[in-house]
């Protein structure tokens, strides 16, 4: 059987349907088998239910074909428009194709890509090092991350740290004015605890220095040479002094410089004994 929706050419039978050309079909309408609209613009596999759009011959499920390829989803009531496009291959949501990226735009403009190695890039479409995860690039002029808490109370943790056993250690946590940086530090985690003794040796192998930052020559600022600080307090000191990469680009020491509170601590603590010793002596001889 064989018909017209406007002036288009419309064949119908009982195991496929086929439409040259646009057409429009007032009310409801069944097809029963195959559905093919102008050769690769729109098919549908009855027999093993996948719809292809730009090929007769879909793969998946949903089976998107076309150059350029981008799915556009808009609220036409808000004129709200949200769109994903693929970059540089095809899409697949079983993540099997190779040399695929998925980016997501608002108002046409990319916001956020998936790239092909699973990277999430988020303000840019360049992941800047390969030993992460996620790069995030805000706008000029415009912040970072908001982290809100979410338990609903003035106390949370927005932000936490796991080990590859799922243990947390370690956790951002804020209250209704402050915010706190975590370590765990439980007792029940240790061992092997002793006194530190030599604080004021050790605080003296330290050698604070003043600097500027090569990218910042306008700053002068207090702080330590990470390899120097390392024959001290070797935890608080990450890398290894003048590192290099196969490349031969320099891997960069960082320090946490909250690490040597307990050894300042230790050494302040030695210091208060020897003053409240010398201060002891100093009554006695003034009493004599």
């Amino acid at each position: 059987m064989s018909g017209y929706l406007g002036t288009k050419a419309v064949l119908l039978s009982t195991t496929s349907a086929t439409v040259g050309g646009d057409s429009s079909v007032g009310g409801d309408s069944t097809v029963g088998g195959d559905l093919t609209v102008d050769t690769n613009t729109l098919y549908v596999d009855s027999t093993n239910n996948r719809v292809g759009i730009g090929t007769s011959s879909p793969s998946k499920s949903l089976d998107v074909n076309i150059a350029s390829a981008t799915l556009r989803i808009r609220d036409a009531s808000a004129g709200n428009t949200f769109s994903v496009k693929t970059i540089a291959g095809p899409v697949s949501l079983a993540g099997s194709e190779a040399n695929t990226a998925i980016g997501f735009m608002t108002n046409d403009t990319e916001r956020m890509r998936i790239d092909s190695s699973g990277n999430l890039l988020m303000g840019t479409t360049t992941h800047y090092n390969s030993s992460y995860r996620m790069s995030l690039a805000p706008a000029t002029g415009t912040g970072g991350i908001i982290f809100k808490n979410y338990s609903g109370t003035n106390t949370g943790v927005p932000y936490a740290f796991l080990n590859t056993s799922g243990g947390t250690v370690g956790s951002i946590q804020t209250n209704s004015s402050a915010t706190s940086f975590n370590t765990s530090s439980d007792h029940r985690l240790k061992e092997n605890v002793t006194n530190v003794t030599d604080g004021i040796t050790r605080v003296k192998q330290l050698e604070p220095k003043r600097f500027n930052f090569i990218a910042d020559p306008d700053t002068t600022v207090d702080g330590f040479l990470a390899h120097e600080a390392q024959t001290v307090v070797p935890e608080a000191v990450t890398g290894t002094h003048n590192e290099v990469d196969d490349d031969g680009n320099a891997v960069m020491q960082g320090i946490d410089q909250s690490k040597p509170v307990p050894l300042l601590t230790a050494a302040l603590k030695e210091s208060i004994a020897k003053i409240e010793a010398l201060e002891a002596r100093v009554t006695a001889l003034e009493g004599n």
